[in-house]
């Protein structure tokens, strides 16, 4: 069992990471990014709201954020482990995450902090808008991302250095370089990929 927290800045690459790593460990990629535009396509109530905070740069709201990951890692395929990819953000959501995993008696096994420049991630994202045609990565929403990240979300990186689970790596270099980086750092703390 395997439960890992993928973190980074916006455009850190953890979305094609947290596919790979996924495939790599057996375990869902659980990313609510993806559950939030899926509401949004939907044109869900929720999505509406979610579009709206993610059209400006901001974070949807912690109440709707916790009760969605909640329901989500008490499905099925999450109970043999999971990776969190965009939850926690926040103090907060640290502490909901806690208390969730506390009353399965379990805990995150690393967490794994993908490092990567401002100004490279501005140009990931600009990029990825081209292709995916994304409303939510122009120039300026993306620098206020970088702020709220900076602002909201570093500050739980030290709180779980305290703990002794974070796994730094260099976010810079190939795809393949980067997955490679991660899955020998995580093989070094006794997290070995499963024989398939």
């Amino acid at each position: 069992m395997t439960r890992l927290l993928l973190i980074g800045p916006p455009g850190a690459g953890k979305g094609t990471q947290a596919v790979r790593l996924s495939e790599a460990y057996g375990i869902p990629a659980i990313s609510t990014g993806d559950i939030f535009r899926s509401n949004v396509k939907n044109e869900t109530d929720l999505g509406k709201l979610a579009k709206s905070y993610m059209d400006a740069g901001d974070n949807v709201p912690d109440s709707v954020t916790n009760a969605l990951v909640r329901a989500r890692l008490a499905e099925d395929d999450a109970q043999r482990g999971f990776l969190l990819d965009g939850y926690p953000r926040t103090v907060d959501q640290v502490r909901e995450l806690d208390e969730f995993l506390a009353s399965d008696d379990t805990a995150l096994d690393a967490v794994v902090e993908i490092v990567a420049d401002a100004e490279e991630t501005v140009a990931r994202l600009r990029l990825r808008a081209t292709e995916q045609g994304r409303s939510d990565d122009t120039d300026e929403v993306v620098r206020h991302r970088l702020e709220v990240y900076a602002r909201e979300t570093a500050p739980i990186i030290s709180l779980y250095e305290a703990r002794g689970g974070v796994v730094k790596i260099d976010g810079h270099g190939s795809i393949d370089e980067v997955t490679d980086r991660i899955i020998a750092a995580l093989s070094a703390r006794g997290l070995a990929v499963p024989v398939q």
